[in-house]
């Protein structure tokens, strides 16, 4: 499998597919570059170099029991550009993926980066504290951590099964198949980062990672999204960027990706073009 290795020996697991400006995908918690599949055959079948990885703790990469915060995360970014010498690339993050974009983006050496997209992603910070009152409780993120630690094989069939795509909701069209391959992504991974990462996706403040960004940035939210509550996300990140904008997307659930990638690859790609 194609990897690199990091400073404190982390073996990271990515793919590399294809010719022409590099768009790299950063998936959400606690699953693997697989989540992007549509995306990575959609925008290689335009014409695109696509490359995905697995973040460490995540997929096919080392189970690591160290380095599961933002910081780290970031510098296996900055260490995977540059092994792979990507130019001009277009970052594309979903969930706790468009918190790595954001730390990676503000801290990438000059002309790697393109542009960004962060889609259903947790800046400028999920956690709710006196800065930002509209946050999430710590409750909710410590009930994720004893769910996790009680039974990961439940815990990661019930996010899935409900909130995440949106299939508690009326009407909704269930794919067994999105529930099953969300589960087989999260068990493949190591619990001890999963379990860190909670707290990177929750706790980590990107307010001046989004000052810092100087290339255009697309915000792109479902308002329906029940993981990453939309109000305290989307429109709070386009204020803090220089060059945002933001597309809301009505009823739209947090995997959007999966479940609607007929409206968001369109759109993705007209970004990346404009």
């Amino acid at each position: 499998m194609p990897t690199i290795t990091t400073n404190d020996g982390t073996e990271i697991f990515y793919k590399d597919w294809g010719s022409g400006q590099p768009l790299v995908f950063h998936h959400g918690w606690p699953l693997s570059s697989d989540d992007w599949d549509n995306q990575m055959m959609f925008f290689l079948g335009e014409g695109f170099r696509v490359i995905a990885h697995d973040r460490r703790g995540h997929g096919r990469s080392s189970q690591t029991a160290e380095g599961n915060e933002m910081d780290t995360y970031a510098a296996d970014v900055i260490a995977l550009a540059a092994a792979l010498d990507l130019k001009d690339a277009v970052h594309i993050g979903h969930s706790t993926g468009g918190g790595e974009v954001a730390r990676y983006v503000a801290r990438a050496e000059p002309g790697r980066v393109a542009k960004a997209a962060l889609i259903g992603a947790v800046p400028p910070i999920m956690l709710k504290t006196e800065k930002n009152p509209g946050g999430l409780p710590m409750e909710v993120f410590d009930g994720f951590r004893a769910a996790l630690v009680a039974n990961r094989a439940q815990f990661y069939r019930d996010v899935p099964s409900g909130p995440f795509y949106g299939f508690n909701r009326d009407g909704a069209k269930v794919s067994e198949g999105a529930i099953q391959n969300w589960w087989r992504q999260g068990m493949m991974g190591g619990i001890k980062a999963h379990y860190d990462c909670i707290a990177a996706f929750s706790e980590t403040d990107f307010t001046e990672d989004l000052k810092a960004i100087d290339v255009p940035v697309l915000v792109m939210h479902g308002d329906d999204d029940q993981i990453v509550p939309y109000a305290d996300s989307a429109p709070l990140s386009v204020e803090l960027l220089k060059h945002g904008t933001l597309k809301t997307y009505p009823g739209l659930p947090h995997g959007m990706c999966t479940t609607h990638p007929d409206i968001v690859n369109p759109d993705l790609l007209a970004f990346i073009q404009g």
